[in-house]
């Protein structure tokens, strides 16, 4: 049953998880304590909006490497659909897949959504600025986050430096 829960907000610790990523290996948030972590949640591979949000992280990649951050995009489309977007665009940061929706529902961004005149549940866009303890320090989300430009707004914040 799918539930809409109230999203994750600043000063949160942030839900550890395991997921899979494109080439089926497990992967666990926890992994990753002791660096800083961009964790993004998006839609669906290769939308418009999220091939530009993919495209922007890969072209920004190696000033997150460079300062030592992780980059983490996690859909609810398979593993296969990961495998194709990440060849396609040459997408070089983790993929992960939430078939299921538990982690997309965990951090509460399974929400209503309205498009040509629908209602319907699914994924907003949502990126997480998790510390190296853990810690969500910001969320961009709604008018904060533009999917076009969120790796390079993250690069001219206060989180990296």
């Amino acid at each position: 049953m799918i539930k809409r829960r109230k999203m994750m907000n600043i000063g949160d610790k942030a839900i550890d998880f395991t997921l899979e990523d494109k080439d089926g290996n497990k992967v666990s948030l926890s992994d990753f304590r002791g660096k800083k972590v961009v964790l993004y949640f998006y839609p669906k591979d290769n939308t418009p909006g999220c091939t530009k949000q993919a495209c922007n992280f890969r072209d920004n990649y190696p000033h997150f490497v460079e300062k030592g951050a992780v980059v983490i995009g996690i859909s609810k489309d398979g593993l296969k659909s990961h495998t194709n977007f990440a060849a396609k665009h040459e997408l070089p940061f983790i993929l992960l897949s939430d078939p299921d929706i538990e982690v997309i529902q965990k951090y509460g961004i399974w929400k209503e959504k309205k498009m040509y005149g629908k209602t319907f549940l699914g994924v907003v866009r949502t990126t997480f600025l998790i510390d190296e303890e853990g810690t969500i320090v910001d969320i961009m989300d709604g008018k904060r986050l533009k999917a076009s430009t969120n790796a390079e707004d993250i690069l001219n914040g206060d989180f990296l430096k």
